[in-house]
């Protein structure tokens, strides 16, 4: 069993200084040996748990995209407002920035999906955020607190779109410590253009809404 405990310790460990490595450096930049530096082991330990660089960056966008999915699903099963959960939907996926599994992932994908490497992994690392938001937009547009006249894949899209060019200028001015900040005037623009006139006392409650795996 403590043998068992040492190896998921050191997978985990070589998928978070890689992630770190790939998320600094690139897919191309990044070298096995700096890897194996970084995460203190040997090269012989590193292909034990991933038979080459390639399944490593593959494995770390599949941690990416379950990272994804597991939010999304979670901030759909709270008892908030479809328009609550949006907001929620937002601010978990700036907030996930700060890990470098996830920006790794990011990265990888757009980097190996320019060079048809990807594999089987996940090819479309905004796609659980994109659809998850569909839904909720359309369901917020069924209970009122959207216009009828807003699209739901539209908002959906932009939505996706602001929060990772929010997350981008974050990162490279202040290495995401105003993106809360910067999320929340996201919405201080956005909600009063599709929030309609009657609905306006439910701008202050979505606005203020957040989600955290300790809710669940």
């Amino acid at each position: 069993m403590a043998q068992q405990a040492r190896a998921v310790a050191t997978r985990q460990q070589i998928v978070l200084r890689a992630a770190e490595v790939f998320d600094r450096v690139g897919y191309y930049g990044a070298r096995v040996e700096e890897i194996v530096e970084s995460a203190r082991i040997t090269k012989g330990a590193l292909y034990f748990h991933f038979g080459s660089k390639d399944d490593l960056a593959h494995h770390i966008i599949r941690e990416q995209h379950l990272l994804a999915v597991r939010a999304t699903e979670a901030i759909a099963a709270t008892e908030a407002s479809a328009l609550e959960q949006m907001v929620m939907l937002c601010h978990e996926m700036a907030r996930q920035t700060y890990d470098p599994i996830v920006r790794a992932g990011i990265r990888l994908t757009v980097e190996l999906g320019a060079t048809d490497a990807l594999g089987d992994a996940p090819a479309d690392p905004y796609l659980p955020w994109t659809d998850s938001a569909t839904r909720l937009v359309a369901r917020a547009v069924e209970q009122g607190d959207i216009a009828e006249s807003v699209s739901p894949p539209v908002l959906a899209r932009h939505l996706i779109a602001a929060v990772t060019g929010t997350q981008l200028v974050s990162r490279v001015r202040t290495w995401f410590e105003d993106v809360e900040r910067r999320v929340d005037e996201m919405w201080g623009v956005l909600l009063p253009g599709i929030v309609p006139v009657n609905r306006r006392d439910r701008i202050g409650p979505a606005s203020s809404a957040r989600w955290c795996a300790e809710m669940v």
